[in-house]
C-alpha cells in the first residue's frame, strides 16, 4: 500500500486492514481504499489469466480477501476505487515480467460489486453507494451530488440488467480484464455531470 497525506490507497492484504483498524482506534485521522479486484480475486487468478491479473499491489490469498471484505463491512475501509488502468493489448502481452501493471476497472466495478457483494447480502446497496460515491466526495471535498441549487452529478442504474462482462463492448481504450465472461448484474444507463448528460446507454435512447 502507499500513503498520500492521510489516504491509504489500494489496500490488498489483511495486515494492512489490521494496521488501518488500529490507527483509527488510536485516533489517527486516516482513510483507506480498496479495489474490486482485490476483494473478488486471489493470487490464483494469475495462474489462469496471466498478465490480465497482473497489478500493483498484487493479488493476495483467500485469507487476505476475506479480511478486506470484513474491513469494508465494519467501516475500517472507507472507499472502493477502480484503479482504472486502460493499457493496450501490446502493453499486456510482454509476459509476466515485462507487461504493464493494472487492469480496466471503470466498466466492471459496479456490476461486480452489486452481483457479488450486494445480492448475496454482504453489503447493502446503500453501503455500496457510500463506498463508491458519497464517502470519496465527503473525504476529499469533491462537491457534486444532488444538493439543492447545485449542478447535479449522478448515475442512473438498471439494477435488473443481467449480462456477462464483454471486453469488446468496453468504451474504455483498454480491454485488459480477468473478469471477461463473468455473469454480473446492474448497468449504468445514464450519467449526468455538472447538470449535463455525459453518457446515455443505447437502451435509454431507444426508449425515449
Amino acid at each position: 500500500m502507499c500513503i498520500r497525506d492521510r489516504d491509504i490507497q489500494h489496500i490488498s492484504s489483511g495486515h494492512s486492514v489490521e494496521m488501518v483498524r488500529l490507527a483509527k482506534k488510536l485516533g489517527a485521522k486516516v482513510w483507506a481504499e480498496v479495489t474490486p479486484h482485490h476483494f473478488t480475486l486471489t493470487e490464483d487468478a494469475v495462474l489462469k489469466h496471466g498478465t490480465l491479473a497482473k497489478m500493483n499491489p498484487p493479488l493476495r490469498t483467500e485469507e487476505d480477501r476475506q479480511m478486506l471484505i470484513q474491513g469494508l463491512k465494519d467501516g475500517t475501509i472507507d472507499m472502493i476505487a477502480t484503479d482504472h488502468a486502460p493499457h493496450t493489448a501490446e502493453e499486456k502481452s510482454r509476459g509476466l515480467a515485462g507487461s504493464a501493471m493494472g487492469i480496466v476497472g471503470l466498466e466492471c466495478a459496479f456490476p461486480l460489486m452489486y452481483k457479488y457483494m450486494v445480492l448475496p447480502g454482504t453489503l447493502t446497496l446503500e453501503k455500496l453507494v457510500a463506498l463508491m460515491s458519497d464517502n470519496p466526495r465527503r473525504i476529499f471535498g469533491l462537491g457534486g451530488g444532488l444538493n439543492v441549487g447545485g449542478e447535479a452529478d449522478f448515475t442512473v442504474l438498471d439494477l435488473g440488467a443481467q449480462y456477462e462482462i464483454d471486453p469488446a463492448a468496453f468504451l474504455s481504450k483498454g480491454r485488459a480484464t480477468p473478469f471477461a465472461g463473468w455473469p454480473v448484474q446492474g448497468r449504468a444507463v445514464l450519467t449526468i455531470v455538472g447538470g449535463r448528460e455525459a453518457y446515455m446507454d443505447e437502451t435509454m435512447k431507444t426508449n425515449k
